[in-house]
């Protein structure tokens, strides 16, 4: 797409392209948490050639043009929902489900040959922080059988701000800072415990709710931080899009 000034997304293409080369292994395969898709329960995706779902209006034509043909895991979907109803946790399925823009957008960078299976998770529609990171923590035992959990939203994801810089209005200072402080510092704790119990309070931070007046980009590094174990987070990017500052975090 053509942006305002040209290079508005550099950085976040040139970092999902570097990711493949930053992993100790090859993935056996992907599991997906994206802030664009709600469930009551946590619903797996099992339809064995998931489509692509445009969810989205008002862009250029091609954007609804695009593929990424990566195959489903069922082997996956159906221990990925094991793990979750063995841990006292509300697991469905959802065999029509296909990938969403939250999902195909930033896999079709990093992985542009789509030759790793891909299964996509819902979050809860409670966006209850504390369940999501216990979903995380049932989700663990997967990072020990080869499968890279990625959480996909946004550290900021105010888009009554964020549309007026993408109309052209005056961007102004860069917003977002405060609450992207906080969340640093939070996510790179060295005690996991402690790392989880900021998570959880995330909506009393500084800047919290002006970040995020509603939470569903946020919640999918709570999955992830769940998962996490032990492991230390890790600041990998620090961007400046859309007037907003917008960060990524990794651990292991």
């Amino acid at each position: 797409m053509d942006w305002n000034p040209p290079d508005e997304w550099d950085r976040h293409r040139q970092f999902l392209q570097s990711l493949p080369g930053t992993l100790p292994d090859r993935p056996k395969a992907l599991l997906v948490i994206s802030g664009h898709w709600e469930e009551r329960a946590f619903t797996v995706q099992t339809n064995p050639a998931p489509p692509l779902l445009f969810d989205y209006g008002g862009f250029p034509p091609h954007t609804y043009e695009l593929s990424w043909p990566a195959p489903s895991d069922p082997v996956l979907a159906d221990r990925v929902h094991h793990l979750i109803r063995a841990a006292g946790l509300p697991a469905a399925k959802d065999a029509a489900r296909g990938f969403d823009h939250g999902a195909f957008v930033p896999l079709k960078v990093a992985f542009p040959d789509a030759d790793f299976p891909c299964v996509q998770l819902s979050l809860a529609s409670d966006l209850d922080p504390g369940r999501h990171i216990a979903l995380g923590q049932a989700l663990a035992p997967l990072r020990d059988e080869g499968v890279l959990i990625i959480g996909s939203g946004n550290t900021y994801h105010n888009m009554g701000v964020m549309m007026r810089s993408l109309r052209g209005g005056p961007r102004g200072d860069t917003v977002g800072g405060t609450f992207d402080a906080w969340l640093t510092e939070a996510v790179t704790c060295p005690d996991a415990g402690e790392r989880n119990r900021r998570l959880t309070y995330w909506s009393k931070a500084p800047g919290g709710r002006d970040a995020h007046p509603r939470e569903e980009h946020l919640i999918p590094l709570h999955v992830i931080a769940g998962a996490a174990g032990a492991d230390i987070g890790r600041k990998t990017l620090d961007d400046h899009v859309l007037g907003a500052v917008e960060s990524a975090f990794r651990f292991g």
